[in-house]
């Protein structure tokens, strides 16, 4: 019998009191283990970053979470930042090593909100800094006010693209979703084809043709995920595709 794949996920770099600690959301833990059923395995993200070499070689997968904080405005073209705006520079440096190496060595990857905003910024895309100012585009934040159940709620209806990984797993050419971020796509880098949209356009998940399995999403799926037959099926379907991963791995000589 075969233990469960094993799927690293960057840290956090988050200050509690005068030290920092490397954190990761319990909720994208929870989800890796009952939607994907794979054993997580939390990566330190530090600066300069570890070599990630040295860890994607003995995973199965890799899961880009999202966070509080947004990408250093330097890493992509029309990057902007402001009073309160949080940034976590170890994030980025550990996220962009482990996506550079995750994508050569073709590691199954599935990016959620900030980590699909990583993904688009490491393959030369861009990003809207503050989509509530965008005209013609929403505003895709959270009620800050509101209890935990409400922000991750559904929020709005996104277009699934016909032919798409997407549509096939849920059987419709539309879903609702939760919609808990201040950033979004601008441009789709080259390397990636969309999978679903807002119905104000934004690019709300995208794939690489290119990749196995390479998937970004801007909304939370990890959010009560078994509950969710929508959201369950993103994460059974990446936890599938580590399972293929394993299997190669483990089969060859």
């Amino acid at each position: 019998m075969r233990l469960p794949p094993l799927v690293g996920l960057p840290t956090d770099s988050t200050l509690q009191g005068h030290h920092r600690f490397l954190m990761a959301g319990e909720k994208h833990v929870r989800a890796l283990v009952d939607g994907a059923a794979v054993t997580p395995v939390m990566l330190p993200s530090l600066q300069p970053a570890l070599p990630a070499g040295d860890w994607l070689g003995r995973l199965h997968g890799l899961l880009l979470t999202g966070a509080v904080s947004n990408i250093e405005p330097h890493h992509y073209p029309g990057g902007q930042t402001w009073p309160g705006n949080q940034h976590d520079a170890a994030r980025d440096a550990g996220a962009f090593s482990l996506l550079e190496h995750a994508l050569r060595i073709d590691l199954p990857v599935l990016a959620i909100c900030r980590g699909f905003q990583e993904l688009n910024v490491a393959l030369g895309g861009s990003l809207h800094p503050r989509l509530h100012r965008v005209e013609g585009l929403h505003d895709h934040r959270e009620d800050s006010a509101a209890s935990a159940e409400s922000q991750y709620g559904p929020a709005h209806s996104i277009s699934l693209v016909a032919g798409g990984w997407l549509s096939h797993w849920h059987g419709s050419r539309s879903a609702v979703v939760n919609s808990v971020h201040g950033q979004g796509v601008a441009v789709l880098a080259d390397g990636l084809v969309a999978e679903a949209h807002a119905d104000d356009g934004l690019v709300e998940a995208a794939r690489s043709p290119r990749h196995g399995f390479v998937l970004g999403v801007q909304w939370h799926p990890e959010w009560r995920v078994t509950h969710n037959p929508f959201y369950h099926a993103v994460f059974r379907a990446f936890g599938d595709a580590c399972r293929q991963r394993q299997r190669l791995q483990q089969d060859s000589p």
